[in-house]
């Protein structure tokens, strides 16, 4: 078990939702929660809520500069980064003929390349350390394609495929990645994935709370494990549907696309 206290955690999304909760519930345990996201105004109100020590800064993770300066002054005034957990990102459900190309630009920006980014912003620091673990927040649309979700879907597989190949490139190194692939959560993020509501309408029954995420989150940093899917009995679904696909997209088209 990896002990989370003192340990600086640096978050990405951190001002609403499971990045939110997850810093407080970091906090909780000792640890050093680090809260990036856009909105200065969003981080101070969650701040509030952090019962220790915290760090707070504004950053766009679309711009490679701002990231690399403020990794810079984290490992500057932090001395180190001992994990990264990758939360920033946005969805929108619409047919594939509705959306732009230049919105799937942007969520591929945001989801994938701001990814991409902070994790390049850490990794030669967490090599010379020789430890440190860097958990992407992924989702289960990065293992199963459903209808409405073209581009949501693809940024979510970039995210796992790029997860997948550093996890090996880097075994043996100290540094553990980790990949966590929730189903819908009862968050801010269905404001813009689905404005109607009618989505979370038909999947109400299926819908976690942020908290049970969270918590995952915490259990898979303290064991350092590889990954996790969430809701449990997904994982179980994920495994079938990669021995029988066709069928199981098939099987599950009534069931899976509710969008």
């Amino acid at each position: 078990m990896q002990q989370l206290k003192d340990k600086i955690v640096v978050i990405t999304g951190a001002s609403s939702g499971i990045g939110a909760i997850t810093a407080r519930m970091l906090s909780a345990k000792g640890a050093v929660p680090v809260l990036l996201a856009r909105s200065e105004k969003k981080l101070k109100e969650t701040a509030a809520g952090i019962p220790g020590v915290f760090g707070l800064y504004t950053c766009d993770v679309t711009d490679e500069s701002e990231v690399a300066r403020v990794f810079t002054e984290i490992l500057a005034a932090y001395g180190r980064i001992d994990i990264l957990l990758n939360n920033a990102g946005y969805g929108k459900f619409a047919g594939f003929t509705e959306m732009e190309p230049q919105e799937f630009d942007d969520m591929m920006d945001v989801n994938y390349m701001g990814i991409v980014r902070c994790t390049k912003a850490v990794v030669p620091h967490m090599l010379q350390r020789g430890s440190g673990q860097i958990v992407n927040v992924a989702s289960m649309a990065g293992k199963i394609g459903t209808a409405r979700s073209v581009a949501y879907t693809a940024t979510k597989h970039a995210v796992l495929g790029f997860t997948n190949a550093l996890r090996q490139e880097l075994r043996g190194s100290g540094i553990t990645v980790s990949a966590v692939n929730p189903g819908p959560i009862a968050t801010d993020f269905f404001k813009t994935a689905d404005p109607s509501g009618n989505y979370q309408k038909n999947v109400a029954r299926m819908m976690m709370t942020p908290e049970y995420v969270s918590a995952r989150i915490i259990k898979l940093m303290e064991k350092r494990k590889e990954e996790i899917d969430l809701p449990g009995i997904a994982g179980f679904g994920i495994r079938l549907y990669g021995l029988f696909p066709r069928l199981a997209d098939k099987l599950t088209y009534n069931t899976m696309n509710r969008k």
